[in-house]
């Protein structure tokens, strides 16, 4: 009889990916500090590519920076990102060109806490199997919502897009936790403080059956936009029997037939610079360990890439 697993654990509702937030901005310029210098993330060489607007690779996800007046994601983003003594060195790099807007950071237990020059808040984890063993990526999104609301939130996303979700009771009050891929989920955290008025930012997610979420959708009225074949959005998440409104945010839904689903992002490796530059180390690699073993004279030079990095960083 073969070994007993739970087959459960490896199921993956009807969204399968959440794919980007965005978040307008002022200043590409500042911008461009906090997220690709600070965090050490990736500018997209392919896509947006000039001064109104910028796409930011974070693993298989993004964030879209559209210039115009700041927008402020009622919540935070989690995103998994590994190395943090470079990371908080980068970040550290960034006090002084930052100074006067709102970015600070803070090592917090087991994430660093980083905050955008017009207050969007990241949380950066370490890689781990709370979050599938993401190596690199947006693991998830977490809304404040009011009080009462994620018992609904929940049964929303259960009805309309046929995905897992499940209340959380163990934190400090009750969250809908919403499966939006392998290792991604999106929160919505119930508090008690008054939450500031919704200002048009949105997430983007992509799902399996695109026509079902739909039929649901506008049977309900809450269709917004028929963007095109692949794509529609609604910005209002609603209880199920009395249609009242629950919490808002824009969803961009595609489908699996998107020309964009599945495109490849380009990440580089963030400790790679010209005061200690290694060969063949440019892109972001996950699993280098185990890439080495195969090959002993990659392991020779990345013990020589780690201690000229770490001889750089002090």
């Amino acid at each position: 009889m073969a070994g007993q697993y739970d087959r459960s654990a490896e199921d993956v509702g009807n969204i399968v990916a959440l794919e980007h937030v965005n978040v307008q901005v002022p200043d590409q310029g500042l911008a461009t500090l906090f997220y690709v210098s600070g965090l050490g993330l990736t500018r997209d060489p392919y896509m947006m590519t000039s001064t109104d607007n910028m796409w930011i690779n974070v693993g298989r996800s993004q964030f879209h920076l559209p210039t115009g007046k700041p927008q402020r994601l009622r919540g935070h983003v989690g995103l998994v990102i590994p190395d943090h003594e470079f990371l908080l060195n980068r970040l550290e790099r960034m006090r002084k060109l930052l100074e006067g807007t709102a970015f600070t950071f803070k090592a917090l237990g087991e994430y660093v806490e980083a905050t955008c020059p017009w207050g969007n808040r990241i949380r950066c984890y370490s890689p781990s199997e709370r979050f599938a063993a993401m190596p690199l990526g947006m693991a998830y999104v977490e809304f404040d919502v009011p009080m009462g609301a994620a018992d609904g939130i929940a049964a929303f996303y259960r009805r309309v897009f046929g995905t897992m979700a499940r209340v959380d009771g163990s934190g400090p009050t009750p969250a809908a936790c919403v499966s939006v891929g392998v290792g991604q989920e999106l929160i919505f955290r119930e508090t008690a403080s008054e939450l500031p008025a919704y200002d048009g930012h949105h997430i983007q997610v992509y799902i399996a059956n695109f026509s079902g979420p739909h039929r649901e959708l506008l049977d309900r009225g809450l269709v917004t936009e028929e963007s095109n074949q692949h794509q529609y959005r609604f910005q209002n998440i609603v209880d199920l029997a009395s249609g009242t409104p629950l919490f808002e945010i824009e969803h961009e839904v595609r489908s699996l037939h998107n020309p964009l689903y599945a495109r490849p992002l380009v990440n580089r490796n963030p400790v790679q610079t010209n005061r200690n530059y290694v060969p063949g180390r440019d892109d972001w690699v996950p699993e280098r360990a185990a890439q080495e073993m195969d090959d002993p004279r990659l392991a020779t030079r990345a013990r020589r890439f780690e201690e000229a990095t770490r001889r750089a960083a002090r």
